[in-house]
């Protein structure tokens, strides 16, 4: 009966490590595959941003530059969250608030954008009446969750024992 114990406890010891590696080595070809994408990203950023610098950007041009580089913060978020995953072995909630946060001012700024273009229209119509009041409706819900999020950030903040952000990877103080 001993024996057959400790060749379980082996076994186990065997799969997890299995199990371990695999999961490192797809973090390790997510985050390769983030990287990649986040590094093209930069490069359309700076062409919009070149571009918008020429022809003295209009709010259209402005907006789409804004939202490219919130698009690209998103995406470097989301890779850090997967360093700190790979480097604790534990997935923490935070980074994804961030991201959700980050992608629900990005709708804010085009919501807005699109809303000023109806407004300034010479010809209101009930379409555009109706689809004005559907973007205030939406402007609502994501001030919502923007403070919805907020406060579980400051939460998540609070019950940290060091009040240090997730991921944190500097020296703790006496922990």
């Amino acid at each position: 009966m001993p024996h057959e114990t400790e060749d379980q406890g082996r076994l186990t010891k065997i799969a997890s490590t299995i199990f371990l590696h695999t999961e490192h080595t797809i973090y390790a070809a997510l985050g390769l595959l983030l990287a990649m994408t986040a590094l093209v990203a930069l490069i359309d950023a700076a062409g919009l941003t070149l571009d918008a610098f020429k022809a003295l950007g209009s709010a259209q041009q402005i907006l789409e530059v804004v939202d490219r580089l919130l698009f690209l913060l998103m995406l470097i978020e989301i890779l850090h969250t997967v360093r700190v995953s790979m480097r604790s072995g534990t997935l923490t909630c935070e980074p994804f608030l961030i991201v959700g946060l980050i992608a629900s001012i990005r709708r804010v700024l085009v919501i807005t954008l699109q809303s000023s273009e109806i407004m300034h229209a010479k010809d209101w119509s009930p379409e555009k009446q109706a689809l004005f009041q559907a973007s205030m409706i939406e402007l609502g819900v994501l001030a919502g969750l923007i403070l919805t999020m907020v406060f579980a950030i400051f939460l998540l903040h609070r019950a940290r024992d060091d009040g240090k952000p997730a991921g944190d990877e500097s020296a703790s103080s006496g922990h």
